[in-house]
C-alpha cells in the first residue's frame, strides 16, 4: 500500500475520532478545595500584603517597592512580584529584605496595569515608612494617564 491512501486513511479515522459526540456522564463534581495558606516568610524577610482593586482579568500587574531620591526618582529595587488580573479582588504578597530598607531615604510601593501591551492602570504611590511587615489593606488601581 502506498503512503497517500494510509495518510489519507489515517486522517479520516482521526477527524472520525475528533467529530464522536463526547460524553454524556458529567464528571462528579469535585468539591472546591480552600486555598492553601501562603507558605510563611523566612525570619530574615518581611512582606507587605494587601489586596488590589480595578483590575480586569488578563490584565498583567507589576509591584514594586522602590526607595527614592530627594526628587522623587528611583534609586533602587527592594523587591517585586507580578500578578495576573482574574477581574476581582486581587491578593498580594511582596516579600523583601529589612535589611535593604535605607534610612534616609523615602520608601514607595508602586504599581502598574498593562494589557495587550498597553498600560492602562497605575496605582498611586504608597509610601512605605518602616521596614516591619505590614498589610496595607485595599488598593485601588486608577487609569493610566
Amino acid at each position: 500500500m502506498s503512503p497517500r491512501p494510509l495518510a489519507a486513511l489515517a486522517l479520516a479515522v482521526l477527524l472520525a475520532a475528533c467529530a464522536s459526540a463526547p460524553d454524556t456522564a458529567a464528571p462528579p463534581a469535585a468539591s472546591p478545595k480552600p486555598a492553601a495558606p501562603p507558605p510563611p516568610v523566612p525570619e530574615h524577610l518581611r512582606e507587605l500584603s494587601g489586596q488590589l482593586l480595578g483590575v480586569p482579568s488578563g490584565a498583567e500587574v507589576e509591584l514594586a517597592l522602590l526607595t527614592l531620591d530627594p526628587r522623587g526618582l528611583p534609586q533602587g529595587l527592594l523587591g517585586n512580584i507580578q500578578l495576573s488580573g482574574n477581574g476581582g479582588a486581587l491578593p498580594f504578597r511582596l516579600v523583601f529584605n529589612p535589611q535593604s530598607f535605607p534610612q534616609s531615604l523615602r520608601v514607595e510601593l508602586r504599581g502598574r496595569a498593562h494589557q495587550s501591551g498597553r498600560l492602562i492602570l497605575r496605582l498611586p504611590p504608597l509610601p512605605i515608612r518602616h521596614a516591619g511587615s505590614q498589610a496595607v489593606g485595599t488598593l485601588r488601581l486608577v487609569p493610566a494617564p
